[in-house]
């Protein structure tokens, strides 16, 4: 096994987090820098900031604050193009363009955004717009439907490729029922093998794939850990070389025959039920 050729967004700085919750509701900044400092120490590439549904001078805040103790680019993590902007243009940008997450199909206007501070796009490829109505993408085809579409804005943006992130959207793989991790992967493929977007970048929340599972089993062996360097031994080759994920996380390419590595290969193959039963198998 090998260390995963993979770059962090440090997700600590999140009002979803519940500790992260309660510094922001006792303004405590110290606590914040706290986390920032500790995620730029253990190698964070970008360091996440979510203020949730906070106003946008409080996002501008804790921009200019956590910028005081790293010198790591951030990613301004929100969908409202009211605080993204005023998340910009707090920015200093002499460490670097940037993350914003995310813009969808389902919110193109945030492209306008590029004229007031240039950014890395984090773009949303797991909804869109069907027949007028908002919707997740179900399917490896409307995945890449969407990347094509927010491919195209972005260039009409002025924003090369190589600058693009695209997130097909990860869902729990303990209770993944209609196949999530299939259309991912698969979708992945689409886009990697497509020259249009040659140079692109792909990022998913790797949390995401384990919440709801039991970090060890019975015996003390881990379980989330493995699970997600599965994924990823999978997912590197199709071009996923960006996660929003924990600095206190190994992640490692995983050697064929591994158990993990089986474990998500069946999940891929059998899908449905079968592959929620599978997975319990695996951590049992």
């Amino acid at each position: 096994m090998s260390k995963a050729d993979i770059k962090i967004i440090g997700e600590s700085i999140n009002d979803s987090v519940p500790s992260t919750h309660q510094l922001f509701e006792d303004g405590n900044i110290e606590g914040i820098k706290e986390l920032a400092s500790f995620q730029d120490e253990k190698g964070s590439t970008y360091i996440d900031v979510n203020v949730g549904g906070r106003s946008a001078e409080f996002l501008a805040e804790m921009i200019r604050t956590v910028q005081t103790v790293t010198r790591k680019p951030l990613s301004i993590d929100t969908p409202d193009p009211v605080l993204a902007e005023a998340g910009l243009k707090a920015y200093d940008d002499s460490v670097g363009l940037p993350l914003l997450n995310s813009i969808s199909p389902l919110r193109k206007e945030m492209f306008k955004l590029y004229k007031i501070k240039p950014f890395r796009p984090i773009l949303l490829i797991s909804e869109t717009i069907q027949e007028g109505k908002a919707g997740a993408c179900h399917t490896a085809q409307e995945t890449y439907d969407a990347a094509k579409l927010l491919l195209e804005e972005a260039q009409k943006a002025g924003i090369p490729n190589n600058d693009l992130i695209f997130d097909p959207g990860i869902a729990p793989v303990g209770s993944d029922s209609e196949g999530n991790l299939s259309r991912l992967l698969a979708a992945l493929k689409l886009i990697h093998d497509d020259p249009l977007f040659a140079g692109f970048h792909a990022s998913v929340g790797l949390s995401n794939f384990t919440v709801m599972l039991p970090p060890k089993r019975k015996d003390g062996s881990l379980v989330k850990g493995p699970l997600e360097s599965a994924f990823l031994t999978r997912a590197i080759p199709l071009g996923l070389d960006f996660v929003i994920g924990s600095v206190k996380r190994s992640y490692e390419i995983l050697e064929e025959g591994h158990p993990a590595l089986v474990c998500v290969d069946d999940c891929v193959r059998l899908g449905g039920f079968d592959s929620i039963m599978r997975v319990r198998s695996f951590y049992k």
